[in-house]
């Protein structure tokens, strides 16, 4: 029941904060993206390697997977490599990277409950993870706009899917400002400055425009 009396300016405990989130990324791989077809993949990978940097200035863990780098899908998308040049990347054989015991492991390591997940392609190598991490009581946000399907349907089948077990659909700048939510935030507002202007399209090209007009303290 609704009491006023409790309402106080506080956040949600269903946000996601530097503290009790992991960012998994699942097989951002050559082979994987050439059969994309949900979306343009050049879009994708502006996004994940937007969503990776986020993850580094917010000090998030990330957990990196492969799956038959050596025998098919090729390493690695470069990029995102690039972000976290030191990071184990863990290859699997299975479709179902929450099979993987390794992978699992990494997830549990970190001692966060909240899975950022982005991948390709979502309805197989998202649904599965998701479906499995939800079934286990974690809670899985879903990154659509930095993972891809092999066509539309596929895609946006495999979120409603994912939805409907309790996933919450996300985009990476909207983890990106939630991770930072108070411009006051001195630490990491340069960081997500430099983020946006990268990789956030006209909202990025704002952020240039207000910072050489109205100076370098322009926010939001």
């Amino acid at each position: 029941m609704f009491d006023v009396t409790k309402v106080q300016a506080a956040p949600s405990v269903d946000l996601l904060t530097p503290d009790n989130s992991v960012m998994l990324f699942v097989d951002h791989q050559p082979q994987m993206f050439f059969g994309t077809g949900s979306g343009d993949r050049a879009a994708i990978i502006n996004n994940t390697v937007g969503l990776a940097k986020s993850a580094k200035a917010f000090d998030v863990p990330a957990v990196l997977t492969t799956v038959a780098a050596e025998s098919f899908s090729g390493p690695l998308l470069p990029q995102l490599a690039e972000v976290f040049p030191k990071h184990e990347i863990i290859d699997r054989t299975t479709m179902n990277a929450w099979e993987d015991e390794a992978l699992v492991a990494a997830v549990k390591a970190t001692g966060r409950k909240k899975i950022i997940l982005s991948g390709l392609w979502t309805e197989v190598c998202l649904v599965l993870p998701a479906l499995s991490a939800l079934g286990q009581g974690y809670e899985v946000y879903v990154v659509a706009d930095a993972s891809g399907g092999v066509t539309p349907a596929a895609h946006e089948h495999a979120l409603q899917r994912m939805v409907a077990a309790g996933a919450v659909p996300v985009t990476w700048v909207q983890v990106l400002l939630e991770l930072q939510r108070d411009w006051a935030r001195q630490e990491t507002y340069g960081a997500v400055m430099e983020i946006v202007k990268a990789h956030a399209g006209a909202y990025g090209l704002g952020v240039v425009y207000a910072q050489s007009v109205i100076g370098a303290h322009a926010a939001g």
